[in-house]
């Protein structure tokens, strides 16, 4: 409709249209709507068309669309968050009801902490009272979709899982050259999904739309899922270490979570609906997710293949493109929290030549550290670990003759560690391993023993 005008508090309805797959071209639309405003376009491309789906895949094809569909919808009901939500062409069950509420809720705290919006009761998708019927076994075969996001964690698992002679296909959706030449790096087949967000987002947030921060995980883990059916595997596999559980805590507002579908509420919620509404046979769980930050960061030590290639930092991933004329900018959170992961385990010489620069001898970024530390300000709102391993870091580093003398080390161990007790800075038992996961149980044997050295 050209007259149509997008005001954003006189909006009344988020309308999920439609949506479709051809698997002879491998492109699905998802369609979406404002009250009667213009079609909000979708796209996303699975590379190897033409695809031959048997009646039973197809109709789980169909069910891990429409999933994907409600999921990614989060980008554009942001938008205007009316209060009303409309799913046109297929009805969905409680059980899915439920999960949404919470994605939409929870993978949004951030976004409305920010705006100053309080969307507790304002989220429910519409469902019907009948129980969806139980997914069937597919019988797909062993091979694990594995994502990469071009930092340390996912290279961690894609080593993890080759040890272990896990078949895996390195998988990412988007341009990003940089996640491309990491992903090349690994030397395992790669799939590399593409999805283009509907062009009049970026027009409504030029016209006032409410913006921010949406559950980005949810969205590639919908999108991978997705994928597996199409292509006919089991196994769809992040890197999503236990510290993403934990949020950031605001005096007055309690916790938010800027990476809350990495954490464990959303891994178990969404892997288990997987298996009861797609396929009973579809296995999707994070590899890291017993380890903490620290434990992934001695992990990734181990090798230095990838030093030239990684990137941690999040600067180099913006949605209208990246400039990696250098791979770490230095001064953002994730700069500032890797490189002192890292630090106790990589030789000195080694990390400052993998992030260009000593982070931990500079007087400048001493706020940008004390905000990890949780010293005199919350934890950033970045994918970053919790407060106490940066606390037992930086301990750790105060105790090494290497280390100790740079100015932020120095400080730390002058300022901050006299106010902490001691035995809340020892390194060793953030280091053991949690039992929290879903990673399948032969695969976790054998992987138990390797993570824990």
């Amino acid at each position: 409709m050209s007259d149509w005008v997008f005001e954003r508090d006189a909006i009344r309805a988020f309308r999920f249209v439609r949506c479709g797959f051809d698997p002879a071209t491998g492109v699905a639309r998802l369609v979406y709507a404002f009250d009667d405003g213009p079609e909000l376009v979708e796209t996303v491309t699975l590379p190897g068309a033409p695809f031959a789906l048997d009646d039973a895949r197809a109709a789980a094809a169909e069910r891990a669309l429409q999933l994907l569909h409600l999921i990614a919808g989060v980008s554009y009901y942001k938008a205007a968050v009316p209060a009303e939500i409309r799913i046109e062409g297929y009805a969905i069950d409680a059980d899915t009801a439920t999960l949404l509420d919470a994605v939409y809720l929870n993978g949004l705290g951030e976004f409305a902490y920010r705006n100053g919006l309080d969307l507790r009761g304002r989220i429910r998708f519409p469902h019907l009272d009948d129980a969806a019927a139980p997914a069937p076994v597919l019988g797909l075969r062993e091979h694990a979709l594995v994502a990469i996001g071009g930092g340390k964690d996912s290279l961690v698992s894609i080593e993890a899982l080759r040890a272990e002679g896990v078949a895996q296909t390195v998988t990412w959706i988007g341009g990003s050259q940089l996640i491309a030449a990491c992903a090349a790096h690994t030397g395992l087949p790669t799939f590399n999904i593409g999805r283009q967000l509907a062009p009049q987002l970026f027009d409504l947030n030029r016209q006032g739309a409410w913006n921010g921060h949406i559950p980005v995980t949810a969205v590639n883990s919908a999108i991978i899922a997705f994928a597996a059916v199409v292509l006919g595997v089991d196994q769809v596999v992040f890197s999503n270490e236990r510290s993403a559980s934990y949020g950031s805590i605001i005096p007055g507002t309690g916790e938010v979570n800027h990476q809350w579908s990495k954490g464990w509420a959303f891994e178990s919620a969404f892997g288990a609906h997987l298996q009861s509404h797609v396929a009973a046979d579809l296995q999707y769980y994070s590899l890291l997710r017993p380890l903490s930050e620290l434990a992934v960061a001695r992990q990734f030590a181990k090798t230095d293949r990838y030093d030239a290639h990684f990137s941690s930092c999040n600067r180099n991933f913006h949605i209208l493109g990246e400039r990696p004329t250098s791979r770490w900018c230095g001064v953002c959170p994730k700069c500032h929290f890797v490189f002192l992961a890292l630090a106790p385990f990589v030789p000195k010489l080694r990390l400052v030549g993998i992030v260009g620069r000593n982070l931990l001898d500079d007087p400048a970024q001493t706020a940008g550290f004390d905000a990890l530390l949780e010293y005199q300000d919350h934890k950033p709102f970045e994918c970053v670990g919790e407060g106490r391993e940066s606390r037992a870091a930086m301990a750790a580093l105060a105790q090494r003759p290497e280390w100790r003398e740079d100015a932020l080390v120095a400080r730390f161990a002058r300022e901050i560690a006299p106010q902490l007790h001691a035995d809340g800075l020892r390194i060793e038992p953030l280091l053991v391993l949690d039992e929290e996961q879903r990673i399948p149980a032969a695969l976790w044997e054998r992987l138990r023993d390797r993570f824990a050295a």
